[in-house]
């Protein structure tokens, strides 16, 4: 709880993965990749409750082994391909309200495929909305890309490439173009009930938290994940 708000925190962890095989539980740098996400959800001292939510009983026993919440297994039909993320989102708070009685002011995504947060980052976020409620309805990590969009192609039917966004000027020097920025998964926090109005967390009224050049990773598959491990082995040394 943070100046009587109060916060439920979902790490979504569905049992199957295309780019990357169980990559949910598989070990980086010696821990479940899930790991990484239920420790920082429990050093944050601003959520009230986080739930991990899975179709997998493999992922959930690993889930409760790491110290993670797991009060239920998401049914098959949020566990497919096309099951989107507000689905399983609003699946667990529909959990929390009808069988628990619980009710937020607040739902934090942490996506446990983004395991390079820093502890202070949830409970940052958490703060920064709260004290920006009255001009915002949500809040996402972001960080700022080397790739800018003026210089991105595309490849057109007749093999030929021309620019992806045609309407953005293109500079000789990297340093003249406007910074351009990902919203890279370190957490994503909106009003429960705008999320559940407009059924994403970029709500009309969005804003952010800048994230460090380190943290711009996501694993989706085995080059992002060794990646990561890289990192994690570079600053456990330093």
């Amino acid at each position: 709880m943070y100046k009587s708000k109060t916060f439920l925190g979902i790490i979504p962890a569905r049992g199957g993965s295309k780019g990357l095989a169980n990559k949910n539980i598989k070990l980086l740098h010696g821990k479940p990749l899930i790991e990484y996400t239920i420790h920082a959800a429990n050093y944050s001292k601003l959520l009230d409750d986080c739930v991990v939510s899975t179709d997998s009983e493999e992922i959930m026993n690993i889930a409760k082994e790491s110290g993670g919440n797991v009060p239920f297994l998401r049914p098959d039909y949020l566990a497919t391909d096309t099951a989107t993320t507000f689905d399983a989102v609003e699946h667990a708070i529909n959990f929390y309200k009808d069988t628990l009685n619980k009710e937020y002011d607040y739902i934090v995504l942490l996506e446990p495929t983004s395991p390079l947060r820093e502890d202070d980052d949830i409970d940052n976020m958490i703060m920064r909305i709260v004290e920006n409620d009255t001009k915002f309805d949500s809040i996402v990590s972001i960080g700022e890309v080397d790739e800018h969009p003026s210089i991105l192609k595309k490849i057109m039917d007749d093999d030929s490439i021309i620019p992806y966004c045609d309407n953005l000027k293109v500079t000789n020097r990297r340093q003249d173009n406007d910074v351009a920025y990902f919203p890279y998964c370190v957490a994503y926090i909106a009003k429960m009930s705008n999320f559940l109005e407009e059924k994403t967390f970029y709500t009309k009224r969005n804003t952010y938290y800048k994230i460090k050049k380190h943290q711009c990773y996501e694993i989706d598959d085995i080059f992002n994940f060794l990646s990561i491990e890289n990192i994690m082995k570079h600053l456990k040394e330093i």
